[in-house]
């Protein structure tokens, strides 16, 4: 005779039953009929039961409450039972969003953090997630439990690709999304740390939907505004194999047809991890356990650069429509912000592989091939024509004022920098428009200002750079820049790498004048003497006060007494300070060093500075004014003879010129020249600012612009390795 095979209506009978025994049979057998779909068979299940009882066998099961020996003997079964029918019956959303699920999270934790085997962790697993899904505040019961911590210390120690790992980093992403990163950074930083090790693996080996899972949560963590004390724990981490599989996991997915956001955020990943570790983490090369087939070095920075530029084509043709073709309430909406924000990363992408292949060009290892290195700067030069056509659309249109346009500004800038002699016509039209453009939060163009000095420090060296600023009228901006850097001076060399680059472009046209054609506006270089007179009463480095005299005794050369007593920005107070300059600059003879001679001669060779001394009618004006001439005639006409003041010295046309830059450039080498500007939006970040000498004028060989500088540059270095 056949044995009957039990139904639901016994099980149901034995989980009504008196004792616990007849319950605990109930149990095995309600197994078979919880089944992941059956929610009807789930519930009956669980009303048969009733909390309590599950409650009671859970709690044996982890050594409380019972004193029994068999209870004692059998306590693992029961615990194995009890979480697995728990995870059976929180499949109901009904049940799973109970009080009574939502306070066994802390139990469920607790046994999660000691050791156990693989099918209990991964029920445990199930039942926390099915409880956080169900109900929002069983994702805030999960973390205030110390869900975090348990999550974080175990992670690294499943099984890739397995069915644990997968459920963690689900919990992972439901806790993120509900609640503040900023709060979760500051209590688990170091937590969160260690779950992006792992996410990187998960993210480099998986070929599944975990693959992309894996890649939300990294791009959502590390490219957070909350996230530098994670970036730093990250750098200081000594095991650097996850940023590999970080580089894997990206070329992965930039080189295989997938969705657009999943490349997009394959970007931001890629600019959070240039961030941490350095733009040459694009050209990584780590061996990887697990990982037969080697990726060339240069194929990350390909594929990120010709998806970046896909990206900002793409988007600055939306930005342009919607500005331009559409109505004005458009511009506020959300999708806005957001292009605008995807903007800002393919921007910083092509800024950093632009200082990239500016750093790689001056190795002589062969990194990337000449043939990459070609195709690199080919579609760098494309894109930057895109960029300057988005700029002087906005310009025809009327426009200067947009973070996208003051983040087009920076990445020409930061282009310009390396490539000096790329200034082709269109940024010729362009440089008084560019230094024109305004931050939505700023009050004036100063951001666009120091983006560009670089560039025109480097110009400036030549008399056409100088013709360019003077009939754009962009020395204007460099002034009214240079005179807020002055008046917001800290006083620390890092942050005066801008201060440098401004006044040695200014000093350049300066020695200029008398070789250029158009008027200069005394106006600006007076006001300018005054606050740089005052800026270098406090100079933390005897280079300032020489550059701030240098700069003073041009501008007195360039302009009269007349037009001193005229300009309301120029002062009494700015005459004692201007005197007291001159003065501390001229009793340095022979005292300075040898980098600064070319500055202390421009000073010494204006001679115009003691005739205005003995001629001005400011000495008449009173005992004040007699006091402040007083000590600096005395000390001139104390000088000896031997004096370079009292030689014949050359105009100021035929003063020192490139020499005086390349030697400040040179006395400040190894100083930071990062200029201090705060972000305030995600487009629009601090600008890489940095003072370089000429580009080499080699020719190539190899099928590079030959109008570009940068491209010179890196033939150089290619011709270099050859040798």
């Amino acid at each position: 005779m056949e044995q009957q095979t039990p139904s639901i209506e016994d099980c149901l009978k034995l989980l009504k039953g008196e004792r616990d025994e007849q319950r605990l049979a109930g149990l095995l057998l309600s197994t078979k009929f919880c089944k992941n779909d059956d929610f009807d068979a789930i519930s009956r299940v669980y009303n048969a039961v009733g909390n309590t009882f599950l409650d009671r066998l859970l709690r044996t099961g982890m050594g409380r409450g019972s004193s029994s020996k068999a209870r004692q003997d059998n306590q693992d079964a029961y615990l194995q039972l009890s979480v697995t029918i728990l995870a059976a019956f929180c499949r109901v959303p009904d049940i799973a969003s109970s009080d009574d699920m939502v306070n066994k999270i802390p139990l469920i934790l607790e046994i999660l953090s000691n050791e156990s085997g693989p099918l209990l962790v991964e029920e445990c697993l199930e039942f926390l997630y099915l409880v956080s899904t169900a109900l929002t505040n069983g994702v805030h019961v999960f973390y205030k439990s110390g869900g975090m911590t348990v999550l974080a210390s175990h992670m690294s120690n499943f099984p890739d690709g397995s069915h644990t790992i997968e459920l963690s980093i689900k919990l992972l992403q439901l806790t993120l999304s509900q609640l503040s990163l900023d709060v979760i950074i500051k209590e688990h930083c170091s937590e969160l740390s260690s779950v992006v090790t792992v996410l990187a693996k998960q993210f480099a080996l998986s070929h599944s939907a975990l693959k992309f899972e894996a890649l939300h949560l990294l791009s959502m963590i590390l490219h957070s505004v909350y996230a530098a004390p994670v970036h730093e724990t990250l750098r200081t981490m000594s095991n650097k194999s996850w940023t590999a599989y970080v580089h894997l996991g990206i070329v992965a997915v930039l080189q295989n047809r997938v969705a657009p956001n999943q490349k997009l955020e394959a970007l931001i990943l890629a600019e959070s991890l240039t961030c941490i570790a350095g733009e040459r983490w694009l050209i990584e090369q780590t061996s990887l356990p697990g990982v037969q087939d080697s990726i060339p070095a240069d194929r990350c920075t390909l594929l990120v650069l010709e998806t970046s530029r896909v990206e900002i084509a793409v988007l600055l043709n939306d930005l342009a429509y919607v500005k331009y073709e559409k109505s004005k309430e458009a511009l506020i909406d959300e999708t806005v912000i957001v292009k605008q924000r995807n903007l800002g990363i393919a921007f910083s992408l092509v800024e950093k592989i632009i200082k990239l292949i500016s750093s790689v060009a001056e190795d002589e290892a062969n990194i990337i091939s000449e043939q990459m290195l070609t195709k690199i700067i080919n579609g760098i030069n494309e894109t930057i024509n895109v960029i300057l056509e988005y700029l002087r659309d906005a310009k025809d249109h009327g426009q200067h004022i947009g973070n996208d346009l003051l983040a087009s500004v920076r990445i020409v800038g930061s282009y310009l920098a390396e490539t000096p002699a790329a200034c082709n016509d269109k940024v010729v039209e362009l440089l008084g428009f560019m230094v024109s453009v305004q931050g939505e939060d700023e009050q004036s163009p100063f951001s666009s200002v120091c983006f560009l000095l670089p560039m025109l420090c480097q110009i400036t060296m030549e008399v056409d750079g100088c013709q360019l600023i003077v009939s754009s009228g962009t020395y204007k901006a460099v002034v009214e820049c240079l005179i807020k850097l002055l008046l917001e001076d800290t006083g620390t060399l890092e942050d005066n790498g801008p201060i440098f680059l401004a006044c040695d472009t200014i000093l350049n046209l300066l020695l200029k004048t008398k070789q250029i054609r158009g008027h200069l506006d005394d106006a600006y270089f007076i006001r300018l003497m005054g606050v740089m007179s005052s800026w270098a009463e406090n100079a933390f480095d005897w280079s300032c006060t020489m550059m701030a005299s240098s700069i003073c005794a041009l501008i007195l050369d360039s302009t009269s007494e007349i037009m001193l007593r005229r300009n309301p920005h120029f002062n009494h107070d700015n005459l004692i300070s201007l005197c007291q300059l001159m003065r501390r600059s001229l009793a340095t003879d022979g005292k300075f060093a040898d980098s600064e001679a070319d500055l202390h001669q421009i000073v010494v060779s204006d001679v115009s500075l003691k005739n205005v001394c003995e001629t001005s009618s400011w000495r008449r004006h009173g005992p004040s004014s007699s006091k402040i001439f007083k000590p600096l005639l005395g000390f001139l006409h104390n000088l000896p003879f031997s004096h370079p003041i009292f030689k014949p010295s050359p105009s100021t046309a035929d003063a020192p010129q490139a020499t005086a830059v390349i030697a400040a450039t040179h006395r400040r080498e190894g100083s930071s020249t990062t200029a201090a500007l705060s972000p305030r939006s995600p487009l629009v970040r601090s600008p890489l600012v940095r003072s370089r000498s000429p580009p080499p004028r080699s020719i190539s060989t190899v099928a590079v612009s030959s109008s570009t500088a940068l491209g010179r540059s890196i033939s150089t270095a290619l011709l270099h390795r050859r040798r």
